[in-house]
């Protein structure tokens, strides 16, 4: 890891942190051509030991975040970033079973994607290979610490890792149960390097470590997300800014409209698919939106209408309804808000979603075949979901065990993140003799 200031959020020279980030640059390429020569067999026994780790060690775990939680509440950071900080003996038994299920996945690794003989008589294939060195910049969510050290050990790349300041204490914690791990497991320590250091100097570095990284994953804001999308040398995902609408259309079943809008709001309000807006479909909307509103009421959400819902709704029992502004169309809330529209059509929905959207999480509650159809062929989007909730686009919730992150790019990657798109591929060509002739 890197040299770690007495005070972690001291600013470093230019130098050092320049002479610093080669090192670790250069023991994670060293780390990933250990991994390559290693094998399965240790990845696995590397990953059944961070997830016992992670149980037997959870009080040191949680006594750490419980420093950053107590941090983040002085600072007066908000509600949303303390949720999305703070562990539990649920959450970590959660982070924990993650590692399990990475671990009970197939290696991408040498996976042949196809394969033919050429009339030359060359076989031809193309394999899975690691992409090398995996670079993350992330804030608040330590379990993201674990989450990506798992994915890119079971892929056979090395991490380098920059989480938040608020986080510094949980993340330096997780990264010392996943390193002791490695070398009990006879893989190097390296293949995870936590940046010990929050200065902000750091995220400059890692943009311009281009000789080190393969592939850079920000994982935060929309400053973040749109900094390193400006300013990174090396290949990047810029992802994960979740502007997430849920439309219930004339043909909807309102009871299951009600259950999906609520889940998807209220669940986990703090998270990149958590529901942003609804849409509704003015034939159903003086029947659902009173019942909608009672609902995200009782849980203290604040739905802010256009004027139809707002004329629709009124002022129903404990929901807290507002007249809502243009710009809350097309707002990332991350908490307990949502805005309303009443539309006339699928196609002014659409309209809507294509405007206002993030590329990341869309739905459409219907009992209309037609409908859903349209709707999935026309919503621009890493996943639609017809029927079900915005919080399933999840990496765990698809299979792939955990996520690096939820790519909205459309090259590469898009949508969770998994083991495969953690990988490149090389071409195979096995001949006898065969040269080019003309």
């Amino acid at each position: 890891m890197v040299r770690t200031p007495a005070d972690p959020h001291a600013r470093m020279t230019e130098a050092d942190l320049k002479v610093d980030l080669d090192r670790i640059g250069r023991d994670a390429r060293a780390a990933s051509r250990d991994l390559a020569r290693a094998g399965p067999g240790a990845t696995d026994l590397a990953l059944s030991l961070i997830a016992e780790a992670l149980t037997v060690r959870a009080a040191e775990i949680i006594d750490a975040n419980r420093g950053d939680l107590e941090a983040a509440r002085s600072a007066g950071l908000g509600e949303h970033i303390v949720d999305r900080l703070a562990l539990d003996e649920g959450r970590l038994a959660a982070v924990a079973d993650g590692v399990r299920s990475v671990a009970q996945l197939p290696s991408p690794v040498g996976v042949e994607m196809e394969s033919r003989l050429l009339p030359s008589g060359v076989r031809l294939s193309r394999r899975r290979v690691p992409l090398g060195v995996i670079g993350v910049i992330y804030e608040s969510r330590p379990n993201v610490t674990v989450d990506i050290s798992a994915l890119c050990l079971r892929s056979g790349n090395a991490a380098i890792l920059r989480g938040g300041r608020e986080s510094i204490r949980t993340n330096t914690a997780l990264a010392g149960v996943i390193r002791g791990c490695l070398e009990r497991a006879g893989l190097p320590a390296d293949a995870v390097q936590l940046i010990g250091t929050t200065d902000r100097a750091v995220v400059d570095g890692m943009l311009g470590m281009r000789d080190h990284i393969d592939l850079l994953i920000p994982r935060g804001g929309a400053e973040l997300v749109m900094r390193v999308a400006r300013e990174a040398r090396m290949p990047a995902i810029t992802g994960g800014i979740g502007v997430c609408h849920t439309y219930v259309d004339e043909a909807a079943d309102l009871g299951m409209a009600e259950s999906i809008t609520f889940n998807a709001k209220v669940q986990r309000p703090s998270v990149c698919n958590a529901m942003d807006t609804v849409l509704v479909h003015s034939a159903v909307a003086g029947a659902f939106l009173p019942r909608m509103a009672a609902m995200m009421g009782e849980a203290g959400v604040e739905l802010r209408c256009d004027a139809r819902a707002l004329s629709i709704i009124g002022e129903n029992g404990s929901a807290r309804v507002v007249r809502a502004g243009e710009e809350d169309y097309g707002c990332e809330f991350l908490a307990l808000v949502a805005s309303v529209r009443v539309v006339d059509s699928m196609d002014e929905a659409i309209s809507h979603i294509e405007r206002h959207g993030s590329g990341h999480s869309e739905a459409i509650v219907t009992g209309s075949y037609a409908a859903a159809s349209r709707f999935v062929d026309e919503v621009d989007a890493s996943a639609v979901f017809v029927n079900a909730s915005t919080r399933l686009n999840d990496g765990g919730v698809f299979g792939l065990g955990a996520e690096v992150a939820i790519s909205t790019n459309k090259m590469h990657a898009r949508g969770p993140m998994g083991l495969a798109e953690l990988t490149s591929y090389k071409w195979v060509a096995l001949g006898s003799g065969q040269v080019r002739e003309g």
